[in-house]
């Protein structure tokens, strides 16, 4: 069985997939940003599938200095992780900004993954089948290096597409680099059943439970072994292409020496 950390488990798409991950026999490492809400969720999934490796971690995604804190947390609690399930992602919210000055959705749907991701390479070198499932979107938008920064205002809508174009330019970029790891972009689907969804355009297509089953079997089926670089569209259920810049060298390079700079990685 597989240790496999998922960030942004106490809700929607993450919770249903520790769900299913858990009730195969998985150890699972849910992230959460409420205390109370983790407790929760774990216990109630314990419960629910009998599995009793199903263990909480406390982060504050938008603040880097929790995310290295979780990093060194992981690094001493556990010898290996074979699979990160970035996940965890925000549209709207009342805080605009972090404690950088960053846009609040660069901070938690792409530098946090980064950062998180990074500081864990030691942990999934050990792992004989390394996996990383990078949660991307069909709306992506061309990145703004300024915005990336923090010095150019976006609206939601606006930075929340850049972000997950930013995840998935990374991801190409990890791929091409780190050929012993399989990374793996997706669209889990537009408009599901989710609550950020909810808020942000208050009507839904899809139940996501159609999301959870392809970021699970992306996360653990033998038949995804060699999708390292790619990217699966679940609106259309296979891989397919994303936005025209996620193979743009020139713009990745750009990308990664910004995002260098700017968490002083």
């Amino acid at each position: 069985m597989k240790t496999i950390l998922l960030t942004g488990g106490t809700d929607g798409i993450g919770k249903l997939t520790a769900v299913k991950l858990a009730g195969e026999g998985h150890k699972v490492l849910v992230h959460g940003r409420d205390r109370q809400k983790l407790k929760n969720t774990v216990s109630e999934i314990q419960n629910s599938t009998e599995n009793k490796a199903i263990i909480g971690h406390i982060c504050d995604l938008s603040d880097f200095n929790n995310v290295r804190v979780l990093i060194k947390q992981l690094s001493e609690e556990y010898p290996k992780i074979d699979v990160i399930i970035n996940n965890a992602g925000v549209f709207k919210s009342h805080i605009s900004k972090n404690k950088d000055n960053l846009d609040i959705r660069f901070a938690v749907n792409y530098f946090a993954p980064y950062l998180l991701t990074n500081g864990l390479f030691p942990l999934l070198a050990k792992s004989n089948s390394p996996r990383i499932i990078n949660l991307s979107s069909a709306a992506q938008s061309s990145v703004s290096i300024e915005a990336l920064a923090g010095k150019e205002p976006l609206s939601a809508s606006d930075a929340y597409a850049q972000s997950k174009l930013a995840l998935t330019m990374w991801s190409f970029y990890l791929a091409k680099k780190l050929t012993h790891l399989n990374v793996i972009a997706v669209n889990p689907g537009s408009l599901l059943d989710t609550k950020m969804v909810h808020e942000a355009y208050g009507q839904y297509w899809s139940s996501a439970e159609k999301g959870a089953n392809i970021v699970f079997d992306l996360a653990v089926l033998t038949k995804y072994d060699k999708s390292s670089g790619k990217y699966f569209d679940n609106d259309i259920g296979d891989f397919s292409h994303a936005h025209k810049d996620a193979y743009d060298t020139e713009k990745i390079d750009r990308l990664v020496s910004e995002t260098n700079r700017i968490i002083g990685a």
